[in-house]
C-alpha cells in the first residue's frame, strides 16, 4: 500500500498513482477529459502493475464470420495451413547477439516435409501481398522458419529473401482465434493503421508490422536529441485513447512499435499494436488502458513531463474525431462486424459484468450496464464518442 501517500480525490475513478523522485502523479479521468496532476512527495517508487487473470482461451471461427471475411477479402485457400507447420520432430533455441533466449525456436522438419512446406509458405506470401501472382516470389527463398511456445496462438514466424538483393521480409502463421481476428478488423477500421491478413480455416496469416518495439524504443531511443519528447507524448496520449475505445487489450510496451517518419523539419511518430491476443476478453477496465503498464512507465513520464491537462484533452478531442470520421466511412462494415461477434461467445459472462460496470465507474454513465456483450459496450463506447465529437 502507498499509506499516507496515496491521493484521493472525488473525481478519481481509477487512478494510476506513483511515488518517486519526480513526486506523485496521479492520472485521473472524468466525462470529458484526462487530468495529468502531480505533487512533489517521496523518493521511493511503488508502482502496482496491472495483470492478466488467466490464459485466455482460442475461439473458433464460426461461419458467421467466415462469410463476413470473405465479403472483405480476408479469406483465402492455402496449400498449406498452420498443422502442417507443427509436424516437426524437434525444436532448437534462436538466441540473439546477446546469447540470449529470444523466447522463439526453429522447428526441424525431414528434408521433404520442409520442401513441401516452404513452397507452400512462398505461395502463401503471394496471396497475402499480390492476390496470388506467383511472380513476385520467383526470386525469393524461405529463409527460415521460427516457432513461438510462448504466445497464445503459438505462431511460426517466416522469413523470405529476395535472392537479387538480399532484402528480406517476414510474416506469420498463427492458429485463427476469432477474438483475434476481430480485433484486427477494428484495427482496421477504426485506427489509423492499415493491416493486411488472410483467414483460412483454423490459419491466420499476418502481414509483419514494421517498427521499432516499444520496449526497445523506450529504453534506448527515447530520448534522442533529434526527437521531440511531446511528439511522442502526443501520440502515447492517441494510442491510450483508442485502446480504450475499441478494448484492445494488454498493450504494455512489448506488444507495439513505434514506426518512425522523417518530416521535413520534424519527426512523426505512429505506435502501432502488434499483439491483439487480448481483443475484449479481461473484465478489469485496466486492462484497455496501457497507461497503467508497469511496462509503459517511461511514455507515461514522457506525458506527465511535456503535457498539460488542456494538450491531453486537445489531443484526446483528435483522436475521437478521427474516430467519428472513420466510423462514418466505414458504417456498412462496423455495422457488419458488430452484427455478426453480437452473437459469439468472446469471454466470459463474469468477464463481461465486470468490464459493464467497471466502464460505467469510469465514465459516469449507466447505459454501461445494459450491455450484454463485449460488442455493445464497444459499441456504446463508439456512440458516446460520435455524440461527443462536433464536426
Amino acid at each position: 500500500m502507498l499509506g499516507r501517500n496515496r491521493i484521493f480525490c472525488k473525481d478519481i475513478l481509477i487512478g494510476f498513482v506513483l511515488t518517486g523522485p519526480i513526486g506523485i502523479f496521479t492520472i485521473t479521468r472524468t466525462p470529458d477529459t484526462t487530468l495529468w496532476r502531480w505533487v512533489d512527495e517521496y523518493s521511493t517508487m511503488e508502482i502496482q502493475d496491472v495483470t492478466i487473470s488467466r490464459k485466455k482461451p482460442i475461439y473458433p471461427v464460426s461461419a458467421a464470420l467466415q462469410k463476413y471475411l470473405r465479403t472483405y477479402q480476408r479469406d483465402a485457400r492455402m496449400p498449406i495451413g498452420y498443422r502442417h507447420l507443427m509436424d516437426f520432430y524437434e525444436t532448437v533455441p534462436v538466441m540473439d547477439k546477446h546469447g540470449r533466449d529470444t523466447l522463439w525456436e526453429t522447428p526441424l522438419y525431414p528434408p521433404h516435409v520442409q520442401e513441401q512446406l516452404y513452397n507452400g509458405l512462398k505461395i502463401i506470401y503471394a496471396q497475402l501481398k499480390a492476390s496470388g501472382n506467383t511472380r513476385i516470389v520467383e526470386h525469393k527463398y524461405i529463409d527460415r522458419v521460427e516457432y513461438c511456445a510462448f504466445g497464445n496462438t503459438h505462431p511460426f514466424r517466416v522469413r523470405i529473401v529476395n535472392r537479387l538483393n538480399d532484402v528480406y521480409d517476414y510474416f506469420y502463421v498463427k492458429q485463427a482465434d476469432a477474438s483475434r481476428i476481430y480485433g484486427l478488423e477494428l484495427e482496421q477500421i477504426i485506427s489509423p493503421n492499415p493491416v493486411n491478413y488472410l483467414v483460412d480455416g483454423h490459419t491466420l496469416v499476418e502481414e509483419h508490422i514494421v517498427g521499432i518495439p516499444g520496449d526497445v524504443f523506450a529504453k534506448s531511443l527515447m530520448y534522442t536529441p533529434d526527437y521531440n519528447p511531446k511528439r511522442i507524448a502526443k501520440e502515447f496520449v492517441k494510442f491510450n485513447e483508442r485502446c480504450i475505445i475499441t478494448l484492445l487489450g494488454d498493450m504494455r510496451a512489448y506488444n507495439f512499435v513505434m514506426q518512425i517518419t522523417p518530416d521535413f523539419d520534424d519527426f512523426q511518430f505512429r505506435i502501432r499494436a502488434i499483439d491483439f491476443d487480448q481483443q475484449f476478453y479481461e473484465g478489469n477496465p485496466k486492462v484497455y488502458m496501457p497507461q497503467f503498464f508497469k511496462d509503459n512507465l517511461p511514455y507515461v513520464q514522457l506525458c506527465m513531463e511535456h503535457l498539460t491537462e488542456r494538450t491531453v484533452s486537445q489531443y484526446q478531442q483528435e483522436e475521437r474525431s478521427s474516430i467519428v470520421h472513420r466510423v462514418r466511412s466505414e458504417r456498412h462494415r462496423i455495422a457488419a462486424l458488430r452484427d455478426v461477434s453480437n452473437t459469439e461467445e468472446l469471454s466470459t459472462p463474469d468477464n463481461v459484468i465486470r468490464l459493464r460496470e467497471g466502464y460505467a465507474r469510469y465514465f459516469h454513465d449507466n447505459q454501461y450496464l445494459r450491455c450484454c456483450t463485449m460488442t455493445d459496450i464497444i459499441e456504446l463506447n463508439v456512440k458516446n464518442v460520435i455524440r461527443q465529437v462536433k464536426l
